[in-house]
């Protein structure tokens, strides 16, 4: 191989090479920034784009999409002196690529750095327990504080998440000792409300019972009373139904005679009981004739059938 032709086939792989250096093709959401000479030239975004070989080049190359970008942990002094070591997550967008390509070396490692710096600040002014409960507040000062400085470099900051807070090892010890006894306190509380709430439940349950125990003691002797009046009331009309018939029974015709034979019956039968039960007997000398006795009570009747007619009121219903 002669030394022409040697120089003719690096001739043409240099064409070649300066050939493909002149086409470019920029993805999407991405932009190239073309220096002309060593001088900014123009944006180069999504799409197919001609260079001038040795004259233009490709500077920088930036991405538009939305960046997460890992803090890395650090210890923080809280303002009651405690350690603490916090991480976070930094999301940014770049919305001018003119500005994050010469408005600063390294955007990320700046982000970055602001970012910790402020949080060592925000974590200085609270005390351990508002770092656990105000970690939205944390979050949105960091993101005031990095966006206020990124602006000029053309960065937009969207958000930042604090991820984890994490005290010493006797801190956490500490702690886990005070939500010890914090949850112990809670289940006493929740046992002797409960306690509380069942006896409360259990003097409503006698109180009603005794209640209605009453209620139904009253009803008993309303119904006992209600049934002896009926009974005294049903007693007094057969009472005096059984006069009136009695009455009407002696005013017929051989009644007298049934009365005088039913009188000397009764005083027969109890004269002779007295005689089983005792030895002596004391009997009236005017009462001694049988025929006597029979004639006082038949003149008692008599009178008491003139009487009875007019007296007698049976007792209505």
């Amino acid at each position: 191989m002669t030394s022409s032709t040697i120089i003719l086939i690096v001739l043409i792989l240099f064409v070649l090479v300066a050939f493909l250096s002149t086409f470019k093709v920029v993805p999407q959401r991405s932009v190239f920034i073309v220096e002309r000479l060593g001088k900014y030239s123009r944006t180069l975004e999504a799409g197919f784009h001609i260079l001038i070989p040795f004259i233009d080049k490709i500077a920088y190359k930036q991405n538009l999409k939305e960046q997460a970008i890992d803090v890395a942990s650090q210890i923080c002094i809280t303002k009651d002196n405690i350690a603490v070591e916090v991480d976070g997550i930094l999301y940014l967008q770049v919305m001018d690529p003119q500005k994050a390509s010469y408005g600063i070396d390294n955007y990320r490692f700046a982000v970055i750095q602001i970012s910790q710096t402020t949080m060592r600040s925000v974590i200085g002014r609270m005390e351990l327990d508002k770092t656990f409960e105000e970690r939205e507040t944390v979050n949105g000062t960091i993101v005031s504080a990095v966006d206020k400085a990124s602006e000029p470099w053309g960065i937009k900051v969207s958000r930042y998440e604090v991820k984890n807070i994490s005290p010493p090892q006797s801190i956490r010890d500490a702690m886990e000792k005070q939500m010890r006894a914090e949850r112990e306190k809670r289940a006493m509380i929740a046992e002797s409300e409960g306690d509380k709430q069942a006896k409360i439940n259990r003097a409503e349950g006698d109180k009603q019972e005794m209640i209605a125990r009453s209620e139904g003691e009253k009803q008993r002797k309303i119904n006992e009373a209600s049934g002896t009046a009926s009974e005294i009331e049903m007693v007094a009309i057969a009472t005096s139904k059984g006069i009136t018939e009695i009455a009407k029974s002696i005013n017929a015709e051989g009644g007298m005679n049934a009365v005088n034979l039913r009188v000397a019956e009764q005083y027969l039968n109890e004269f002779g009981k007295l005689a089983k039960t005792n030895n002596t007997m004391i009997v009236p000398a005017d009462l001694s004739d049988i025929a006597g006795v029979i004639s006082s009570i038949t003149s008692v009747m008599n009178k008491t059938t003139q009487v009875l007619p007019t007296t007698i009121i049976p007792a209505k219903k």
